[in-house]
């Protein structure tokens, strides 16, 4: 592990996180400020630095160019240090196949590098797929539609690990997900993988895996904002209405009440006979997201702040081992001096 001279890189309590943003250009800010409010309140007593990455194949607009320039750090610089904690999101794909998609390579580098230089790293939606075609050659399999909305789960706590990671869930809790694709259980448990949280209806929803690294990966997206889904839905019917995509978009399950289904149900109905842009702008956005209500937040809360614990549990354990080390090589000399309330080890 590389020596920082930083004091907080040697206090067990703060805990340094990279966050490897892929969303597109237009989602690279809410994914940031989901990601941050959720570690800030999981943090409670814990000091939680973050630093901003992004795979640099991923197409992105100027505007998401010009951000990720001028606001994250170049991926490169990462390689040659330790992070308690990281994050992968995923990012919408291009080709048919993950392994043709044009961030592969850089990908499989971070991959590789997680394992030897993270405590835990967390692997989200289409990342998490990613992962598991290169770690374990598990592919993931197409759906007929959408798996899109909010869906109940139920707590999986099968041994210490996975019961550490939800203690605090309530049994059943919700789960909001988006994605066309989705991985067997069968083909997780036979490669070693623990279930977490799964569904009837979604199927598995997080799951891990001890390598040298903890390996945590969502199918669903606990980041979410409670007007996320609903956003991402407004976004597809717009892609319908330009003739960028062919299908009108599922509804998002679970997320609204009769009366905005009827309301929504007529505008669809609409958008069928009379395929035009201007159309959008008669979707109600203003009166539904004052009726969204972030139900998965308190469970998502309590998964975050249980693995910032265990990153800090991780992170005191390397530290007595490295003392343990320096001790065994020069036992006649002085070991450390204080400065402050910081010990310094003499390297």
């Amino acid at each position: 592990m590389p020596i920082s001279l930083d004091p907080r890189e040697w206090d067990a309590n703060c805990i340094h996180i990279g966050l490897i943003n892929n969303m597109p250009g237009s989602a690279l800010e809410a994914t940031e400020r989901q990601f941050g409010t959720l570690l800030d309140a999981a943090a409670e007593d814990i000091v939680v630095r973050l630093s901003l990455y992004a795979l640099p194949e991923i197409p992105r607009a100027d505007t998401g160019i010009l951000r990720v320039n001028h606001c994250y750090s170049n991926i490169n610089g990462l390689w040659n240090l330790h992070l308690d904690g990281l994050i992968v999101t995923g990012t919408e794909p291009l080709a048919p196949s993950l392994r043709d998609e044009p961030y592969w390579g850089s990908l499989t580098t971070l991959l590789e590098w997680a394992e030897h230089n993270t405590y835990s790293a967390i692997w989200s939606c289409l990342a998490a797929h990613a992962a598991l075609l290169q770690i374990d050659g598990i592919e993931r399999r197409p759906l007929d539609d959408k798996r899109f909305g909010i869906f109940q789960c139920a707590t999986v706590s099968d041994n210490p690990l996975t019961a550490r990671l939800t203690a605090g869930f309530p049994d059943r809790l919700q789960a909001p997900h988006s994605r066309w694709h989705d991985i067997p259980e069968n083909a997780l448990k036979g490669c070693g993988y623990h279930v977490l949280t799964r569904s009837d209806d979604a199927g598995v929803d997080a799951f891990v895996k001890e390598r040298n690294s903890l390996f945590c990966f969502f199918q669903g997206h606990p980041e979410y904002e409670a007007d996320s889904l609903l956003l991402e839905y407004r976004r597809d019917i717009g892609r319908f209405l330009r003739r960028e995509q062919d299908r009108y978009p599922s509804m998002p399950q679970g997320c609204f009440d009769e009366d905005s289904v009827r309301v929504l149900t007529a505008m669809r109905e609409r958008a069928m006979s009379d395929r035009r842009e201007e159309l959008l702008a008669e979707f109600p956005v203003a009166g539904l997201i004052a009726k969204s209500r972030n139900t998965w937040r308190p469970a998502a809360v309590r998964f975050y702040r249980n693995w910032l614990q265990y990153l800090c549990a991780r992170k005191a354990e390397q530290q007595v081992a490295q003392k343990r080390r320096r001790l065994v090589r020069s036992p006649s000399q002085p070991k450390y001096e204080r400065t402050g309330d910081v010990t310094w080890g003499r390297f």
